[in-house]
């Protein structure tokens, strides 16, 4: 059968763990690199001395590989600002394309690219590998079933992203308005941030945010966040991380009026409640009594194939073998809520509404990016990531 031919751009952590640790262990079935692209020389012999793929053919230029012909789809693996600018030069040839989280730093230039996905006939998915966990699958499955009857709350504590000094000064581009667009939100978070949509089945549509700058680190931006969510029905949520803090929880809880969900520690349990608990306060006769509940721990299918769970599927679903599980165009709702967030912190944790203002958020900004530091560093380092992938992302 035809492989689907890939191409990498971008060979720094996230380019170079799909080649040595998906493609050079021969996790995806249907797929094969044939061209890989990096301005840093240095990064392209990292990937020539450590690949067993020997027939790869690498490039210095992203759009020269592009019209080279040698690939079907791209990974794209650079810098945050470039997300939208590349996977627009892949769809209007026609091109298909993964591109990694966060799909954009802003709203309006995700939302040009999607214009552009709309137009073409290239496919165009989101590295969101996080969907492809088993639990968080039945945690959506369970609610869109109305599992937990009529949303009352939701609280994602994701604070195990401890990072060190060292981490941001490994890259010029690392933790600055200027070369990343944020921080937490941005690089650790984006994945909670699609998740807490994606599995509740709405955004927020209003936020409260109270960011903190530099508050563990020596860095210009947001290293601890605390979110306040409002939905439409009127539930409220709580979106609590940060980089400072050790060892740290990740507890992601949705509830409702028939009971609620609690995934923490992978393990996904059920609060089942006998009643609705809204009927239950304007029928019951007695003063402290509640609705009684069995507590359920959930079965799933046991699978999380992550990165290469998400390559497989582009691979196969471009083979017509199956549905494609990603739609690129959602990747806009993460930026969205992530944009609201730190425009609310950037206005004293005053309310932001959903849709947010792009023209607003993208001023201000630019307004930080005209004064964003410089850092020198050494941009050829690549840090091994293989040991960082589990429930939550690196």
């Amino acid at each position: 059968m035809k492989k689907i031919r890939f191409g990498v751009i971008g060979l720094g952590n996230q380019g170079s763990s799909y080649i040595f640790n998906i493609f050079d262990a021969d996790a995806v079935e249907n797929g094969v690199v044939t061209a890989a692209c990096d301005t840093n020389p240095v990064k392209i012999e990292n990937i020539k001395n450590g690949t067993k793929n020997k027939d790869i053919v690498y490039f210095a230029d992203y759009k020269e590989m592009l019209d080279s012909g040698l690939c079907d789809a791209i990974l794209v693996e650079t810098p945050h600002y470039s997300h939208p600018e590349i996977v627009m030069e892949c769809l209007k040839r026609g091109i298909h394309v993964i591109c990694e989280k966060p799909a954009g730093v802003y709203t309006k230039q995700v939302r040009e690219m999607n214009e552009a996905a709309k137009k073409s006939n290239a496919h165009f998915t989101m590295m969101f590998n996080q969907r492809t966990n088993c639990l968080y699958r039945k945690m959506k499955e369970i609610i869109a079933q109305g599992g937990i009857g009529e949303l009352q709350r939701v609280s994602w504590i994701i604070t195990d992203w401890f990072r060190t000094q060292y981490y941001y000064d490994t890259g010029s581009w690392r933790a600055t308005w200027e070369g990343e667009g944020g921080g937490v939100l941005i690089n650790q978070c984006p994945h909670q941030i699609d998740l807490v949509s994606w599995v509740v089945g709405e955004q927020p549509v209003a936020v409260n945010g109270f960011c903190k700058y530099g508050k563990w680190h020596d860095i210009e931006v947001e290293d601890e966040v605390t979110a306040y969510f409002d939905y439409a029905n009127g539930a409220t949520g709580v979106f609590v991380t940060t980089t400072g803090e050790t060892p740290g929880t990740n507890r992601f809880e949705v509830s409702g009026t028939m009971g609620k969900l609690l995934c923490e520690n992978n393990k996904l349990i059920w609060y089942k409640n006998e009643t609705d608990s809204q009927e239950y306060v304007k029928t019951a006769k007695e003063t402290w009594m509640r609705p009684k509940w069995e507590t359920i721990e959930v079965e799933t299918d046991g699978k999380n194939p992550q990165h290469a769970g998400i390559i497989n599927n582009f691979a196969n679903a471009l083979l017509g073998l199956e549905e494609f599980f990603v739609d690129g165009l959602e990747g806009i709702n993460g930026v969205e809520l992530m944009n609201a967030i730190e425009l609310s912190g950037w206005k004293q944790g005053a309310k932001v509404a959903i849709p947010v203002n792009e023209e607003e958020y993208l001023a201000e900004l630019n307004k930080r990016r005209a004064t964003s530091r410089l850092k020198v560093c050494d941009d050829s380092y690549v840090q091994n990531t293989s040991g960082s992938y589990g429930s939550k992302e690196k």
